[in-house]
């Protein structure tokens, strides 16, 4: 299974994200709905319980998706 955690996607910037999640609420509130997407959807492809419909699971990608382009974005922005 592919890691998906931010600082993992964005080697580059872990330094900024570091400082980005203790001095800026924003960010901060973006950053933590991400991780518990992705943790969400680390939870339904690793589990034998809890299954999803797949409908479910490719929304659930494609919002950590979403979130992930505006973190990025406002990473080079800030």
């Amino acid at each position: 299974m592919e890691n998906h955690n931010l600082t993992h996607e964005f080697p580059e910037l872990e330094e900024k994200i570091n400082v980005l999640k203790l001095n800026d609420d924003g960010f901060k509130r973006m950053y933590v709905n991400y991780e518990e997407v992705n943790a969400l959807i680390q939870h339904y492809e690793e589990g034998e319980q809890n299954h999803t419909s797949d409908e479910h699971l490719t929304d659930l990608r494609r919002k950590r998706v979403h979130l992930k382009d505006h973190l990025y974005t406002y990473l080079k922005q800030n």
